[in-house]
Parts: structure tokens; sequence; C-alpha cells
């Protein structure tokens, strides 16, 4: 036999690649390797790719710029599970990277990620598939993404994940989402919550604390508290609470029980079930700021709702706040004073703070931190907001210069708050006293200049407070308030330009600020605004009104009414009625003017150009009363050729007062009442004949450069005041003084007119003859001899003004005026009943002078406006 044979193996088929086994050191190499057909190489370079990441930031940055992550993308969606398993545990860790996230938005590749969230995945897919969109989700436009794309219902059912790192990937991801509030409601129906608390029973911190986290976020939503509360989850906060173990989930679980409380039945739950008392008596005892600061901050919250106000006071919530402002730390101080400033809404509270709270909020008003100042100042302001007990305890406890400080203060709030306070304050005359004797006014200026328009229309209001007395307003003045306080009224702010003319209202009570507030400029300013019927508003009319009670004539011009209490005085005139927004001109330039066919303006004035010294001697009428109508007209022409001089300061003058009744004649004038017609009659034919050149340069000071512009004098008004202040003032009926005077009226003006001659009755000529003479438009009320509604209105009303006689003075139409008094209704006197005491009646100058027309009559109609 012969010898066997070995057999030789078969070679390999030609077509057949043969193995080859590679070691890359290279990323750039396994990178390429991402695009092989080969499960196994896939398989292994995403094992690689992997680790790589793993090591650090730099190298995430590599492999994108590498362009790993476009091939990457691929592999979540391959058959073999391996490969997508590496494929999806790479994403995880890649994510974190900001570049690496933009370019996967840009990739659109949030669908894959979220469907290896599926069920059957396995449990190393799911961890890193919610890794990566806890990541992602940190942004804004993937957070839309992922609940666009249905993201949250799997995330949800992986909260009952058995593995810990899945529940802590999707809590994380549920908390960043629920920060949009679609998905808070989208939350609420997919029923999260319950899973949710069940993930406060991990052993896990971090767990915990993004599952609490998240309820605090998503039950600012009242249908989610009530689910909360539904699913016992306060018994689990509670419990939390009651852990020493658990303090550093403490603050988390405050705040979401903050938002519970403002649920009204929660809070009955808690309140029944000792929750509340645990609560209150946890935040007053413990020592972590922190965790005092959420307590202070959920009373705060839930005592916004008036039920649970009164829970918390029932629970005596007070000594806990009061406890908790003593503590050393600021944000705890801020917290409690803003829990305070919220129950202050209930009275009962407002009463204990009386007591104990107002001296330590008033120790925080000194506080270096301007947190503090100003979360103190709110609470007091609400706690001394209509209740005067409280202003007083603020006030004793040396409150005052800590609150004027506060003005300065650099925070608006604290300036706005301590400005509150102040004016609660000035409610009370003793504590509004003690304030302006801390220089409040000067304090005030720099809040009034504030942009912060809260802070000027405190500062404005609290100016209004304060401003009551004639020592407080001077200050304001002399210190520059008023400037600022004028500048508000152009605010585009309603309650600032409210509060501004309030404050202007109560300013312009006396006649020095009143004066400066004009030159300023309010009255034009306020006048401007109440023709707006947007920006006006009552006390802007109001503060105009009051402006106006100190230049009568531009009131009764524009008004075209006088009331009792506006006192007509020398220097007031009647130009006319004229149309808001129109400028009256000062008396001095209408003096000047020539005289045209414009109506007369009606001049009251009973100064003389010399002091008043009445006598027996011949001339004594002269230097007395003045002149006659042509020492007037000489005068006129003088002053007119005088056209620099000024303006008098009454001041200046030498002449009698003008309070309402003429004090300046003396006892001898008194004496001779029964000559003085006769005299005044011969001294206007002696003045008559003499030169006007030469008695104009004596009477208005010509050639004497220092001497002031006088408006023209008026002797026949003079002897007016005079005579009825001796004839009609000892008459001791009202009624009969108004009688009285009418008639007198009636008799200086021409007389009785029947009403059929009333147009025969020619006083324009007259008018005409005076201005003519006069060379001006400005004629003394008391040169006129004929006058008709208007004339004798005045003048009733002038007279009635210096003996005490309260009348007004009404604007008709077409030449009417007339004169209103009120008087006792002698048939009601003494009895009560639905008929006022007083009744109200027109003086009728014209037709039957003396005669009283009940004002609601058809006489009084027809001598109105007929």
């Amino acid at each position: 036999m012969g010898k066997k044979i070995k057999k030789e193996s078969e070679p390999p088929p030609k077509d057949v690649f043969d193995p080859l086994t590679i070691e890359s050191k290279k990323a750039a190499t396994v990178v390429l390797m991402l695009n092989s057909p080969e499960e196994e190489i896939l398989a292994k370079a995403c094992e690689a790719i992997y680790r790589f990441a793993l090591k650090g930031e730099e190298n995430k940055a590599t492999l994108l710029e590498l362009g790993a992550v476009e091939p990457l993308t691929k592999l979540l969606n391959h058959e073999d599970k391996i490969v997508r398993r590496n494929a999806t545990m790479i994403f995880g860790i890649l994510a974190s990277n900001n570049d690496v996230k933009k370019l996967l938005r840009e990739l659109d590749v949030m669908n894959s990620v979220i469907a290896q969230l599926a069920a059957e995945e396995e449990v190393v897919i799911h961890e890193f598939a919610s890794l990566c969109l806890a990541n992602m989700s940190a942004e804004y436009t993937s957070k839309v993404q992922i609940f666009e794309q249905g993201g949250l219902e799997p995330l949800i059912r992986l909260l009952s994940s058995p593995d810990p790192d899945v529940k802590k990937n999707s809590i994380e991801c549920i908390y960043n989402l629920a920060q949009d509030f679609q998905c808070q409601a989208t939350l609420q129906e997919l029923n999260a919550i319950p899973p949710i608390l069940d993930l406060l029973k991990s052993e896990y911190p971090i767990i915990q604390l993004l599952a609490l986290k998240t309820l605090d976020v998503i039950t600012n939503d009242k249908e989610c508290r009530a689910m909360l509360r539904d699913s016992q989850g306060v018994d689990h906060l509670i419990k939390i609470l009651e852990t020493k173990e658990l303090s550093d989930l403490h603050i988390e679980a405050l705040s979401v029980l903050a938002n519970c409380l403002e649920d009204m039945d929660t809070m009955v739950m808690i309140q029944q079930t000792g929750g509340l008392k645990k609560l209150l008596s946890f935040a007053e005892n413990s020592t972590i700021p922190d965790i005092q600061k959420n307590a202070a901050r959920a009373i705060t919250k839930a005592a916004y709702d008036p039920e649970n106000r009164k829970l918390f006071h029932e629970q005596e919530v007070e000594k806990c706040l009061v406890t908790l402002l003593g503590s050393e730390n600021d944000g705890t101080k801020i917290a409690a004073s803003q829990a305070i400033s919220a129950m202050c809404e209930n009275s009962g509270s407002k009463e204990f703070f009386n007591n104990q709270g107002i001296p330590q909020l008033i120790q925080l008003l000194k506080s270096d931190n301007e947190e503090v100042r100003e979360a103190s100042a709110f609470a007091l302001a609400n706690l001394t907001t209509c209740n005067p007990a409280n202003a007083n305890a603020a006030a004793e406890g040396d409150g005052i210069d800590a609150l004027i400080n506060a003005l300065s203060s650099k925070r608006d709030g604290a300036i706005a708050n301590a400005a509150t306070v102040l004016t609660n304050m000035a409610m009370q005359e003793s504590l509004r006293l003690s304030i302006q004797s801390h220089d409040v006014m000067h304090a005030l200026l720099s809040p009034l200049h504030s942009a912060n328009t809260v802070v000027q229309s405190k500062a404005a209001l609290t100016v209004a407070a304060t401003a009551c007395d004639v020592e407080a307003r001077t200050e304001l003045r002399n210190s520059g308030g008023l400037e600022p306080l004028v500048k508000l009224l152009h605010s585009k702010n309603d309650e600032v330009r409210r509060h501004a003319s309030w404050a202007i209202m109560v300013c312009a009570s006396d006649e020095p600020t009143a004066a400066e507030l004009c030159r300023l400029g309010a009255l034009d300013i306020l006048e401007e605004i109440n023709l707006s019927v947007s920006r006006k508003n009552k006390f802007s009319e109001a503060a105009h009104n009051k402006l106006l009670n100190h230049h009568l004539s531009l009131k009764y011009s524009q008004t075209g009414y006088l009331s009792s209490s506006n006192i007509i005085t020398d220097g007031v005139y009647d130009y006319g009625r004229i149309n808001p927004g129109t400028k009256l001109l000062p008396l001095k330039d209408l003096c000047l003017q020539e005289p045209s066919d414009q109506r007369a303006i009606l001049l009251v004035n009973s100064k003389s150009d010399a002091s008043p010294t009445p006598s027996t001697e011949d001339k004594s009428s002269d230097v007395g009363y003045g002149r006659s109508i042509s020492s007037s007209s000489s005068l006129r022409r003088a002053s007119k050729d005088k056209t620099n001089a000024g303006f008098g300061s009454p001041t200046e003058e030498k002449s009698e007062p003008t309070s309402g009744r003429n004090t300046a004649l003396s006892k001898s004038a008194t004496k001779e009442k029964g000559s003085r017609k006769g005299r005044v009659k011969k001294e206007e034919e002696k003045v008559k004949e003499e030169e006007e050149v030469a008695v104009a340069p004596k009477l208005t000071g010509e050639g004497s450069p220092d001497k002031e512009w006088l408006p023209p004098s008026d002797p026949d008004f003079c002897v007016y005041v005079y005579e009825v202040t001796r004839s009609i003032l000892p008459i001791t009926s009202i009624k009969e003084q108004v009688e009285v005077l009418a008639k007198y009226v009636a008799e200086k003006m021409g007389g009785k007119i029947p009403k059929e001659k009333l147009h025969d009755f020619s006083w324009e000529l007259h008018i005409s003859e005076l201005k003519f003479q006069l060379k001006s438009n400005v004629v003394p009320i008391g040169l006129i001899k004929k006058g008709i509604f208007y004339h004798r209105a005045l003048l009733f009303k002038a007279l009635a003004d210096r003996i005490g006689i309260g009348c007004s003075l009404v604007r008709g139409e077409y030449g009417r005026a007339w004169n209103e008094v009120k008087l006792m209704n002698e048939s009601r006197k003494g009895v009560t009943g639905a008929l006022p005491p007083q009744e109200t009646y027109i003086v009728d100058l014209m037709f039957h002078p003396g005669a009283l027309i009940k004002l609601r009559s058809q006489e009084a109609d027809l001598y109105r406006f007929l």
C-alpha cells in the first residue's frame, strides 16, 4: 500500500475579504467607522467614542469638530439594539455641550431620542435618553420641541422606573419643562402629581429635591393645588418639615406649602389637622435663616386671602412674625415685614402690632440695608393707614426722625412708603405739628424732584397733608418746594396730577403762597388741564378755583361768579367775560391802553394817591378822597407818559385796610357827614378850574422816577364806603341792611328805571364820555352815575363786602348781572322740616330797588333773563 498523503485545505473564495483586526489610536479614525455597514464595527466604534466623550468637555468639542454628531444621529434608529444603545449613551453625554445642543436642534433629532423612552427598551437606553432630554430641556427652543413631540407622557411614566438614574433624569427634565404654563396644564391632564409625590419617598436626596422644585412650580396653578391636596401631598410636606434628617429639603418643602396655603380649602385642612400650628412653630424655632424666610413668605402668600388672614390671626401668627423681625438675617427681616404688611388687612392683627411690631419696624427703618428699610416702611404704611392709634405708636417710637431720613433713601419704594406713613400721621393735628418741626418740607424736595411717578405722587400727597398751616406753607415756599410741585402738573400720570393739584389747592390757602404759585404758572397749567376731558379731575378744578380766589378779576371774567366768601378788595376789576384759555392783562397794561370801542373795564379802588387825612379845611376833600373826573383824566395822561413805572406794591401804599370795612376815615370826618356832599361838589368845581398840567405831576409824582405807578383812585367810591359804613353798618337786621344798600346803590347809579323805559336810559353815552375824559378803557366804579345791571351789581357787591353783608355776584347774558343773598326764612324760623332755614334772594337794583326776589321764581327769571 502506498503512503497516505495529507489533504490540503481549500483556499477561501476569491470574492471574500480576509478578516482584519485594527487597533486605532485616533478619534478621527473611529469617527470614520461610524459610516460602516457592519453592526460589530458600529457597536465598537460607538463604545470607543462614549469612553472618549466621558473624559471631558474638550473631547466633546473634538468629536463635534470631527463631524461625529451627524452619523451618530442616524444610529439612533439602527436595527441593532447594541448599536442603538451605544449611540444613545453617547448623546446622553454629548448633550451637555452647548454647541452640540445647538447642532442637535438643527438636525431635529428630538423625536428619535424620545422614541428611546419606549417601554420595551432597555433601562440603560432609558437612562441615557432621559439624560439627553434633561440636558436639552435647559433651553427654551428644546423645551418646545420636547413638548410638541409628546415627550412629557413617557417621561412621567419613567418616574416609576426601578432605576434611580432614570427617575432623576426624568424629573429633572419635567422640572425644566414645567417652567412653561402650557406644560403645567398638560402635567395636570396627565395626572403627574401622584408619581411626583412618590419621589419624595426616594432614598436619594437629589431626586427628592427635584420633585419638590417641580411641585413648587406647578402648584402655582389652582387645579394642581387641588390635585396635590386630594393626593395627600400636604401630609408628605408636613412630614418632611417634621423630620430633622431631611433639613436640606425644608426650604423647598416650605415653598411648596406656601403655594398650597393660597388655597382656602387646603388652608382649612392644614389648620384642622394641626399642621398650621406646626408650621408656625417650625418657622419661629428654626435657626436656619432660609427656612425662616421661606416660612414668612408662605404666610405672606396665604395672607392675601381674607379667610386665610382670619385663620392666621386665630393661630396668633403675629407673635411668630414679631419674633422673625428680630432675626439677624436681613432676608428674614424683609420677609417678616412683608408678611406683616399682608396681615394688616385684618383689623385684629393691626391692633396686635400696635404694641408689638411697630417699635421693631421703626428700628428696621434705621438699618443700613436699603431693602430692609423699604420693607419695614411698607409694613408701617399699611399699619398706619386708617389707624390713628398705630400712627401715634409710630410717632411715640421715635419714628418721625427715621421716616424723614428714609425720604433720602436710594430706593424709590422706601421713599414712597415713608411718605405714606408721614401722610397717615399728618391726619392728626398734634402729629402734623411734630412732623413740621422736623423740617419735613425741606426733606420732601428730593422726592418731589424724583423721576419715579409713585414717589412723585406720594410726596405730593404728603405736602397736601402737612401744608395745612401758614408756617408749613411758608417753609415750603422758602425752601423752593412750590416749583417742583407745579411741574408735577405736567405729568402724564393721572395720580401724580391729582395729588399735585390737591397739594396746590392746600398751599393756595394764603395770599403769598398763592401769589408765588401763580407766578410759577400754576393757574395757567390748571386752566389748561381743566380744558381737557381726559386730564382734568376734581382736585385740579378745586385747585384752579382756589387760586382764582386770589385773583378775583380773572375769576369773575372766566366763571362769571363771585361767592360771598370772595371779598372784593382794592384793585379788583371787571373786564367782562373771557373765553377759557384767554389771558387777562394786568391792570397796569389795561390802564395804559388807548380807549377803544370795547366795553368799559370797571375798577374797584378805595385807595387814594395820598394818605387820607379828612378835616374841616377847604382842601380836605382833595387830600382825603383823591380827585375829580378832571384830575383823574390828568392823572391818566401823566401815567401813560411814564411807561417805565412799576406796579405799586400794596404793602408800600399808605392807605386804608382792604379787609372789608373802611376804617381809614378819622373821627373828624364822621362829624362832617351833613355837609359832605356840598364840600365834595365845591371841591370838584375848584379842581376843574386848576391847571391839569399842574395837578397831574403833584398826584402821580411826575418828575420823581422813584415813584411807582399807582392805579387810578376813586374818590367817589371812598365817599360811598364811608357813607354806607356810617349809615348802614349800624342797622341790626341783615334784610334791612340789604334793602337800604340796594336803594343807595340805585340812587348813585341813576335811580329807579322802569322796565318800559330801560331802553331810554342813556348809560352808554355816559360811559363813553367817561372813557374819553379818562383817556382809558378803565373806569373807576364810583365815577359811573348812570349804570345798569352789571354796574350796579358790582358796586353792590363791593360795598356789601366792606360792611360784612354776605352776597354773591353772578354774571348773566346780554349785560345782565345780579346779586344773591341768603336770608333767614322768618316763616320757618324755629320749625324743623324739609324746607331750609335760609332762602336765596336776588336783590333788585333796577326796577324796584331794595326789593328781594326769591331765586326760584318767575319774577327772578324775568329779572335775570328778560
